[in-house]
């Protein structure tokens, strides 16, 4: 199987049946109303020890591994909770819908899909149940926290003039991370305390430790079981706190510990590179969309556009039938034009389909999350970025960095009002 970064998060909560050692069964943790067992943890231990293994990583200790996974695996039962309570729900029509564009992107049907799932010793039952899974995550920190987000006109008039300041456009910084988390309205005692263990970690670090290892093991971030590796960023992606700091740091640099309300912070700039500028191709499109519903069937979509491409291709004006038979109706009154667009503007069943037509070609139907379309490309350019797209990335920069605060903040929150009981695993 492709290693697909989608899939990826699911698979290492399955493992073949074959690897789980018969034991008796116990309750490790207490989560509010939910338990977390023995055998479920020893599993998910089974599955990182084969990941750590794979990526030749060290093994950790055995009671710093159950304690880091035990974690996550909290926080992911009390969203899976939370989901329930708000009345989140995934139904089975979204989830095919998911399961065949993950097919698709490993270029499989559903059914070879399958297959391989199968084959590669998994339970597909589980695979749909923890796919489904996934997106109620996904949905509930939507609502609770992303569609909170706002990026303000002024935030990205600072950015881009900060950034022109420092001539930082083209640097990119890959960078570790290490959080000693702090509950909420921590008391002195418990400050000082999380303060030394940040500075044995630190210590740890300077002696030589391996950066990665000791994240996996002692940081309490979302990241640890990746070692803290928060990837490459260029400095809007980066988190406020770090910013002025890693603007200093030399390649190989470790800082800390920072502190604010999330606790204390460990960071190590791992590289740091100059990405060029790329020119981008902009394609100037019209489509026609037509909408399914309980009136109109796939089919009947389908085969509707497809007498109206052959009606173009006998010459009557795309224009003129987009305003007639469109259900775009932002487009349908400009004759179905959309523009010039940049790589990812659009959903990419649209854009691979617009990629393989030539100047003036008229797809045949396809079908897109929207609806059915057909599409005829008017032009193409080479662009280099414009002052609108830089303003699009500036914003997509701060709208991520702000999120990922964010959600830190509200995942340390809800952990800290959960009712959690350890039984056997060492807290």
């Amino acid at each position: 199987m492709k290693n697909f970064k989608f899939i990826l998060p699911i698979l290492i909560l399955l493992t073949p049946l074959s690897t789980v050692a018969e034991v008796l069964d116990y309750i490790v943790a207490v989560v509010n109303e939910d338990v977390i067992t023995h055998t479920a943890l020893q599993q998910k231990i089974q599955e990182t020890v084969a990941g750590l293994r794979k990526r030749e990583v060290n093994i950790p200790p055995q009671h710093e591994l159950e304690k880091q996974i035990l974690e996550n695996m909290i926080r992911r039962t009390l969203q899976l909770q939370l989901a329930k309570q708000t009345g989140i729900e995934v139904d089975d029509n979204s989830l095919n819908e998911m399961l065949r564009n993950v097919a698709a992107q490993e270029q499989k049907t559903l059914q070879d899909f399958r297959l391989t799932v199968e084959r590669d010793g998994y339970e597909f039952r589980e695979f749909r149940e923890e796919l489904r899974n996934e997106m109620l995550i996904k949905r509930l920190q939507q609502r609770q926290v992303v569609n909170h987000i706002n990026v303000t006109n002024r935030e990205i008039e600072a950015f881009l003039t900060n950034q022109t300041q420092q001539g930082e456009k083209s640097e990119e910084y890959q960078l570790l991370h290490i959080l000693i988390a702090l509950p909420e309205a921590a008391s002195p005692e418990i400050i000082e305390s999380k303060r030394r263990e940040a500075e044995k970690v630190l210590a740890r670090l300077q002696a030589g430790a391996d950066f990665k290892e000791v994240a996996f093991t002692a940081s309490d971030s979302q990241l640890a079981l990746e070692g803290g590796d928060l990837g490459w960023r260029k400095i809007g992606e980066v988190p406020t706190l770090f910013v002025d700091r890693i603007k200093k740091m030399a390649v190989g640099a470790i800082e800390g510990p920072i502190r604010n309300a999330s606790g204390f912070h460990i960071i190590k700039l791992a590289d740091k590179r100059y990405a060029e500028e790329v020119m981008v191709t902009q394609t100037k499109v019209r489509h026609i969309l037509r909408k399914t519903s309980e009136l109109i069937s796939d089919f009947e979509a389908e085969q509707g556009l497809s007498t109206l491409k052959t009606r173009v291709e006998d010459g009557d004006d795309f224009a003129v039938l987009a305003q007639a038979h469109s259900d775009d109706q932002g487009s349908a009154s400009e004759g179905g034009l959309l523009g010039w667009i940049n790589p990812g503007d659009l959903v990419p069943e649209f854009e691979e389909v617009m990629a393989k037509l030539r100047i003036g070609e008229v797809s045949k139907p396809f079908k897109s999350r929207y609806g059915w379309h057909i599409i005829q490309v008017l032009e193409r350019r080479q662009q280099d970025n414009t002052k609108s797209a830089q303003r699009n990335k500036a914003m997509r920069q701060i709208r991520q960095r702000k999120v990922e605060e964010e959600l830190q903040a509200w995942l340390r929150q809800m952990r800290d009002e959960a009712y959690v009981e350890y039984r056997s695993v060492g807290q």
